[in-house]
């Protein structure tokens, strides 16, 4: 199939996904890691809850505060660029509460861990190997070529909602201005994990003779930063994420969440109404050979969310990449992946 020389977001809004099981190998690498002691502590009495419509956008901030100072509680977040709601530290009996005596209150649920979804990683290095001070020839990755990728003169945004992204690397073209870090901890867009910068590499690696070339090269990508150096975070913050896509994004613009967890109706519905926006939303199956529908955001329905497995280079869908339709709406390469890493790296 011919490419058209302006490759629109609109066409590629499958590429993001292309990186999400990437680094999985194997079943085995394919599990998720433990929840650090520092996102436990996060997630310890920790709720989310969601506005019904009547409450406007202007209202959320104030309205949130009211009700969770009655609880002797503190809030945390605040989303009106897709659900209009909050989260807030408070304990399981004054959550309870709270949905009782506020009728303006939707729904609320418990906040849960999010995980990148990443195995193994042996093979990463940095893109000046050695002393010799020169960067590796480009190379154009077996699943950029399986879909057509590799295309220059794409126009509008890539939002990286990951781990972050390389904000120097010098085979990406990142709009630092934009990005923006929601992740706990410290307090920076940049990615000190690697996951993001290699979904980002996927998505839009520049056609400029070195490392490797993406799927819409040389696209403008924003670092959404959601999960910390360990690849890990909150749904709280993941949708702080979203919400700032929601309100920042344009239609035709693309996010890629090679991310999720537990089922949470809350992120789904932020991601859903940010794709009412016109962006269009590429997220990951995940990693756990289950039904995609006990995840979250991969269980996401709407005509602007793709939700993508993974097959290898014989297009044979991989062991490992969650299953069923819904959600998913096709399968793409993830089995391996060369693609841009942290520090300057590949």
């Amino acid at each position: 199939m011919s490419m058209t020389r302006t490759f629109s977001f609109a066409g590629a809004a499958l590429a993001g996904v292309l990186a999400t099981t990437a680094l999985a190998s194997s079943p085995a690498s394919a599990q998720q890691f433990g929840v650090p002691a520092a996102t436990r502590m996060a997630l310890q009495d920790h709720y989310i809850f969601v506005f019904t419509h009547e409450v406007l956008p202007e209202q959320v901030a104030a309205r949130a505060e009211a009700i969770v100072a009655q609880e002797g509680g503190r809030v945390d977040r605040v989303y009106k660029g897709t659900i209009r709601g909050f989260a807030a530290y408070v304990s399981a009996q004054a959550a309870e509460r709270m949905m009782a005596r506020n009728p303006s209150i939707a729904y609320y649920e418990k906040d849960q861990p999010a995980f990148v979804f990443m195995g193994n990683n042996p093979s990463a290095k940095k893109g000046k190997p050695g002393g010799g001070g020169s960067q590796p020839p480009q190379t154009t990755p077996w699943g950029i070529t399986r879909v057509n990728g590799g295309v220059s003169g794409a126009t509008g945004t890539a939002w990286v909602i990951d781990t972050g992204v390389d904000l120097d690397h010098p085979d990406l073209n990142v709009d630092v201005a934009r990005s923006v870090n929601f992740a706990r901890g410290r307090n920076t867009p940049d990615d000190l994990n690697g996951h993001g910068s290699h979904v980002a590499g996927t998505i839009a690696a520049i056609d400029n003779s070195i490392g490797v070339i993406g799927v819409a090269a040389g696209a403008t990508v924003v670092s959404v930063r959601v999960l910390d150096a360990n690849g890990s975070g909150t749904f709280a913050d993941v949708i702080a994420g979203v919400d700032y896509v929601g309100a920042n994004g344009q239609p035709g613009d693309v996010a890629n969440m090679s991310l999720g967890g537990g089922f949470s109706q809350a992120l789904n519905d932020a991601v859903a109404a940010a794709a009412d926006t016109g962006v269009k939303f590429a997220i990951a199956a995940g990693n756990e050979s289950q039904n995609a529908l006990n995840v979250s955001p991969a269980s996401t329905e709407h005509p602007n969310v793709y939700t993508v497995s993974a097959i290898d280079s014989n297009d044979v869908f991989a062991s490992f990449s969650n299953w069923g339709n819904p959600p998913i709406d096709c399968a793409d390469p993830g089995v391996p992946v060369f693609s841009t890493y942290k520090d300057g790296g590949y």
